[in-house]
């Protein structure tokens, strides 16, 4: 393929340059100096028609090597181009982008035409005649192409001029011959070939000529193409490798005999180490200039330049060098890289740490303004009875003066005088503490001592532009809370929200009221019809606390994940009713908290930062900042997490918090968004008495508010125990023994025989019965698997059949013999079937998942934040947990630095391929690292997102934050690899230009790893990372041509790389790019498109990453 390549191109280029350089012959002179030759016109000598009347060789040795006539031809040059440039770019398109440009890269000889007036001389005139026309470059490569074939890499098949019949000295290489003075050569005549047997002699320099042809090509720009030496020791003309014929002793060695890619010759390309002014001149490379094969380009094999580069400052420049070493540059950007990496690592958390660090403080003077105020309060309220009391007494004792000032004489009258007015001086200020008393006495609680101002402001809501200020914030939310305090000690029967109204001074609004009643509800499995739950009755009120208790196995979590709408995978019966109608609970998601039984908290974001992040999501869009603040507050006061609220969660890695206040947090998550449902599933599971008494008596504040609390629990205390309003206790197999209220389960189960011993607590004598552990003295009649059938005919409730079966059944096969047991087990179902019910309920489970992920109606008339807010505040939350993790992106730099110096070193860039190899390892690698570190992007917080998508937040926004922040490495991780690959692989193609090839790819292989890691389980989804680059690029590289391989991004990232390389070889490299780029498949002109299908491939990719985001959800 490089030899069709090579022919489509040197049949059209050089004919065309042959046809510009024939311009020597038909230019004429205008000199006036003497001569006694005739003068001859430009016009007339570029019309062909001048005659020399004293001779032809005269004439033409007059005008042979005049720089006039050179720059004449190479205008002439120039002017042909348009004409060759319609064909060259129609079949040779792939290799070739601009056809002028190329074109004048390896034929613009303007700036040294020496090579053409020294051949003009040297033949005297006659160089037209000798030039090759489009019909011989046609014969030429033809031939070529089919001796290639063959194994044979320079023949040429007979012809006109050279066959069996007739050798002449010009068939031999690097000789060529003349046509007739009666011959006219047209040089772009593609159909005849001229007789040419005259004159024949070497080639001039500057010009190869074919084995088996008697015509002269000119050489490209790049090559170096002097007239051979006859080697002594070896018979063969140096540099070309031919041997002149035997027995003709005047035949000497001529010029190049062929242009070929550098695979199969590399004779006329200029040498390393030198660079080629022109194609007859070679000049060493000195210790500043480096010699090149392109113009002002690099390569590091064989260095072909036209012209010198000069070597940048500090790089190494060894005499005859090749390429300039630029390894120093690279050296000094690892030890920069270092440097930054290990500030990264060590300061990285400084940043957040001195940001909380002042908003501490701000808090903590909030805190002690707060303080302040409240003792202010207390001292103004002592201040307020004294005055009181000293107001009664002053009182009394102006009443009884005036009364003794009434029985005296007029003639004291003057005398009492004085005393009226120090009476009315005594009245001024009683009349101005009569009005402070009687104020007191009608309103003797007021909140006036609030508004004390204690070395600042007196304490008011922030408004206006104090709202965004943090300062007045906090001290707006302690002062409410101090005062909320203050009047709950004051009013011990008053509710939590009557507090808040007071406190606040207005009313607030109240959350709204939910009732969920259920009737018979029972939860089977789809495919194997196991029950769950059994017909379970009762009623959840707002404003109680119930207990939901029982044995391993009875369907506790179940039951409330029934309640809050989760329960996925199960057929339901029976009914559930909000508020006494019947609607879908997950239209009230927004107002139902539910805190699962794993704590499921971001680990690598603060206490306070886990709650305000859940706040400001969840609460109302329409509440203010200062109200959230307030509300984030309260939670962190009741859950006693004051001095543990700058701390950090923590991980499996990084040690955090405690796990009894760890599970506080997971409580507070769903508390600070005010619900009016509430549901836990084991809240108090790993905690202390402590802590789990405090825990209680948050939950019991909210409760205050009106809201719905239920929560399952493990073995509570007794004090615990008694906290509780409700006590739903279940049996195994999911069916009610208790529900009622906890003052009445004593009685309940005293009246069917069951007494709790003394010093025994009763929940706990409870379950135990349940799981057959304790046997009591049960009533006649009265078996423990007949107490959910006692309890459901004790408060009326339809007792279903097979429930009584069911029971029956137990019994009988427990006092049935041996055979009829053996025989009720072959009744049972098969395995087979038990494996078909299985995967059936597996599938009914993942459809009930889409079901619930779809929108529902919102019933809670709760606005939240919409999806660009929410994404704002996820935004703020993934930058720093990155900022956190800032040391895990430091190793990954690292990892891309050492890969960026192990692949620049050992795969250097090869000429003959463009630096493939190189661009190979480099798609592998970038891809592999790449996809891992995008894994850790959503493999770590599925669970997270799992419960914050349940409970009404915006995937889209969770998503977009996740991937803007992940756009920060894919602009770094390119920057970061080259600076090490670059300088050290030192290809031609420019820092820039693979910089946008790899920013494409990391942003593809980023969206495929977001694939991966919400696909699949993280071991599974490493091992795709790793095997999938390395499968694809075989595929790549191995099915050429086919759509597999243009299914493969690896394939468009490495023809990007390569094109890249390949267009800065141009001149005498035009062959070998054409021929390497017909090889691979590739095609020059497809340098966008390949970045925009990478672009695309990595858009598509997140599309489909989002899809499975939103809709393979687990619960």
């Amino acid at each position: 393929m490089a030899w069709v390549a090579a022919m489509q191109l040197l049949l059209l280029s050089s004919a065309a340059a042959a046809a510009r350089a024939s311009v020597t012959f038909v230019v004429g002179i205008d000199d006036s100096s003497s001569m006694s030759s005739p003068r001859v016109s430009l016009a007339e000598a570029a019309t062909g028609d001048y005659d020399d009347a004293s001779g032809g060789d005269k004439g033409a040795q007059l005008i042979a090597g005049s720089p006039i006539v050179a720059g004449a031809m190479n205008n002439r040059l120039k002017a042909l181009t348009s004409s060759f440039a319609r064909s060259i770019g129609k079949q040779l398109d792939y290799c070739i982008k601009d056809t002028e440009t190329e074109w004048n890269k390896a034929f613009d000889f303007s700036k040294d035409t020496t090579f053409l007036t020294n051949c003009m001389k040297e033949t005297k005139g006659d160089l037209q005649q000798r030039i090759c026309t489009a019909a011989e470059m046609r014969f030429y490569f033809e031939s070529l192409l089919e001796s290639g074939d063959n194994g044979e890499t320079n023949y040429v098949r007979p012809n006109l001029n050279c066959n069996f019949s007739s050798w002449i000295d010009g068939c031999e290489p690097g000789w060529a011959c003349r046509a007739g003075d009666d011959q006219k050569i047209d040089l772009q005549n593609a159909k005849d070939i001229p007789y040419r047997a005259l004159k024949c002699q070497s080639c001039c320099p500057g010009f190869f000529c074919p084995h088996g042809l008697t015509c002269m090509i000119p050489c490209p720009l790049g090559a170096y193409c002097p007239r051979s030496d006859l080697n002594v020791s070896t018979g063969i003309c140096d540099p070309y490798n031919y041997q002149p014929p035997p027995g003709n002793p005047n035949h000497t060695c001529g010029a190049a005999d062929i242009w070929a890619d550098v695979v199969t010759t590399d004779d006329i390309f200029c040498p390393p180490g030198f660079y080629c002014p022109s194609t007859i001149q070679k000049l060493p490379c000195s210790s500043t200039i480096a010699g090149r094969g392109q113009p002002h380009r690099q390569v590091s094999r064989p260095a072909l330049l036209a012209y010198s580069q000069r070597c940048y400052k500090k790089s190494s420049c060894p005499p005859n060098s090749a390429t300039q070493d630029i390894t120093i540059f690279g050296a000094l950007l690892v030890v920069a890289s270092c440097l930054v990496l290990l500030i990264i690592y060590n300061f990285s958390g400084q940043i957040l740490t001195n940001r909380e660090k002042r908003q501490a403080k701000s808090r903590e003077a909030a805190a002690r303004h707060a303080r302040e105020t409240a003792q202010a309060r207390e001292r103004w309220k002592s201040a307020k009875d004294v005055a009181k009391k000293a107001g009664v007494g002053l009182q009394s004792q102006l009443s009884r003066t005036f009364s003794r000032n009434k029985q005296h004489k007029s003639g004291q009258a003057q005398s009492s005088s004085s005393g009226p007015s120090k009476v009315g001086d005594a009245g001024g200020k009683k009349s101005n503490l009569t009005d402070m008393v009687r104020s007191l006495e009608d309103n003797p609680d007021s909140d006036e001592g609030f508004n004390v101002e204690v070395g600042d402001k007196a304490l008011k809501k922030p408004t206006g532009k104090q709202m965004h200020t943090r300062s007045q914030i906090f001290k707006y939310a302690y002062g409410q809370i101090e005062k909320e305090k203050a009047m709950q000690q004051e009013n011990h029967n008053m509710t939590f929200s009557g507090v808040i109204s007071m406190a606040k001074g207005h009313d607030v609004s109240a959350r709204p009221a939910i009732e969920i009643a259920f009737k018979d509800l029972t939860l089977s499995l789809k495919g194997s019809k196991k029950k769950l739950l059994w017909s379970v009755s009762g009623r959840l009120s707002p404003g109680r606390v119930a207990a939901v208790m029982g044995p391993s196995g009875a369907g506790k979590t179940t039951f409330l994940s029934a309640i809050a709408g989760k329960a996925t995978g199960c057929e339901t019966s029976g009914f559930v009713l909000i508020n006494g109608k019947i609607e879908p609970i997950r239209g009230y998601k927004k107002i139902i908290g539910f805190v699962p039984q794993d704590d499921i908290v971001h680990g690598n974001l603060t206490v306070e930062e886990n709650l305000w992040f859940n706040a400001r999501c969840r609460l109302s869009a329409d509440m203010s900042k200062a109200d959230k603040v307030l509300v984030v507050e309260r939670v962190i006061e009741s859950l006693g997490l004051q001095a543990i609220r700058d701390s950090l969660v923590g991980t499996v890695e990084q040690r955090g918090i405690s796990g009894g206040q760890r599970k506080r947090v997971n409580v507070g998550l769903e508390m600070v968004m005010e619900p009016s449902v509430l549901i836990l599933d084991e809240p108090t599971s790993g905690l202390d008495s402590a802590s789990s008494l405090l825990l209680l008596r948050a939950l019991r504040r909210e409760a205050l508010e009106g809201v719905n609390i239920s929560m399952v629990v493990h073995q509570p205390s007794y004090t615990l125990y008694r906290m509780f309003d409700d006590l739903i206790l279940l049996a195994k197999g999911g069916m009610t023994v208790y529900h009622g209220p906890v003052k009445k389960v004593e009685e309940y189960f005293a009246g069917l025989g069951i007494v709790v011993p003394e010093r025994v607590n009763p929940p706990d004598y409870y379950i135990d019965i349940l799981e057959g552990i304790a046997k009591p003295n049960l009533n006649p009649g009265v078996s423990v698997k007949d107490l959910p059938i006692r309890w459901m005919v004790h408060n009326g409730y339809d007792v279903p059949r097979d429930m009584l079966q069911s029971n029956s059944d137990s019994e009988s096969s427990s006092r049935g013999s041996t055979g009829h047991a053996s025989s009720h087990d072959d009744a049972g179902p098969s395995i087979v079937s038990v494996l078909l019910g299985n995967v059936k309920d597996i599938l009914v489970q993942k459809k009930d998942e889409y079901d619930y992920n779809k929108t529902c109606q919102d019933l809670s008339n709760r606005n939240t934040p919409g999806i660009l807010r929410q994404y704002r505040y996820f935004l703020g939350r993934c930058g720093k947990q990155r900022l956190r993790e800032a040391r895990i992106q430091g190793v990954d730099y690292l990892i891309l630095c050492l890969a960026g110096i192990c692949l620049g070193t050992l795969a250097k860039v090869s000429d003959e391929t463009f630096g493939a190899l190189g661009y190979t390892y480099t798609v592998i690698a970038v891809s592999l690292l790449c996809k891992i570190g995008a894994l850790r992007s959503f493999t770590l917080d599925k669970i997270n997102y799992w419960r914050e998508r349940a409970a009404g937040m915006s995937s889209l926004a969770y998503f977009m934050s996740k991937d803007t922040i992940d756009h920060f490495n894919t602009v770094v991780k390119p920057i970061v690899y080259l600076s090490m690959f670059y300088f050290f692989n030192n290809p031609r193609s420019s820092i820039w230009e693979n910089y946008v090839v790899l920013l494409a790819l990391v942003y593809c292989v980023t969206g495929m790893g977001y694939t991966f890691a919400i696909f699949f389980q993280p071991s599974s989804a490493q091992l795709w990372s790793a095997l999938l680059p390395v499968v694809l690029t075989l595929i790549a590289t191995q099915q050429k041509n086919t759509i597999f391989a243009d299914l493969c991004y690896t394939k468009w990232a490495l023809e990007a790389f390569v094109i890249a390389n390949a267009q800065n070889y141009s001149g005498v490299w035009l062959i070998t790019r054409c021929g390497s780029l017909v090889r691979s498949g590739y095609n020059i002109e497809h340098e966008i498109l390949c970045i925009g299908v990478l672009i695309a491939n990595g858009i598509v990719f997140r599309c489909v990453a989002f899809f499975l985001l939103v809709t393979f959800q687990k619960h």
